[in-house]
């Protein structure tokens, strides 16, 4: 569900529509412009940090690439660590890994099998919620490594891909839904 029209505005003003990319049909929602405007990523990462407060985490993981950008701002505001999820190969260390389906093709992440304390709560952070394949392996990677899951937020939701409705019964925290 959409945070306030205020953040929805936010996140839309720093967007810019790619059609065909990365492949033909697809419309890429590019957010680097929101990345670029330092009022609007940090209004952006105080959104989330207000929506779930400082204390309801003790990590942030950021799936590759762009979640890594909003999960360090966060887990700097708040002062916790942060995780990456990787694409399949890049970790040095002995991960787990799970492999989903994109809306245009296949693809795997990772995540080191010794990421997390037994119990430690964890915030998922993604740029983008589209068909949920991404968000559902990230959040079962968080879970086998052994962290709880905290929360799951992304800065824009494509409602029309139903990524929402495959994550049930969890709950998505969305900025902006589209």
């Amino acid at each position: 569900m959409t945070d306030s029209p205020e953040l929805a505005a936010v996140v839309l003003s720093g967007t810019i529509d790619v059609h065909d990319f990365p492949k033909p049909g697809i419309v890429f929602k590019d957010l680097m412009p929101l990345f670029a405007d330092g009022a609007a990523f940090k209004r952006v990462v105080d959104g989330i940090v207000e929506h779930y407060g400082p204390d309801s985490f003790d990590l942030v993981a950021g799936v590759e690439a762009r979640g890594f950008l909003v999960a360090a701002a966060v887990g700097y505001a708040t002062g916790a660590g942060v995780v990456p999820i990787r694409k399949a190969g890049k970790l040095p260390r002995k991960a787990l890994s799970a492999t989903y389906e994109l809306e245009y093709g296949e693809a795997t992440l990772e995540v080191h099998e010794d990421a997390f304390i037994a119990g430690q709560r964890v915030l998922v952070v993604d740029d983008v919620l589209a068909t949920g394949g991404t968000a559902g392996a990230a959040l079962e990677l968080v879970e086998r490594a052994g962290g709880t899951v905290a929360g799951f937020t992304v800065l824009m939701e494509l409602a029309f891909l139903k990524g929402r409705e495959r994550l049930s019964p969890r709950t998505v925290h969305a900025l902006l839904t589209v």
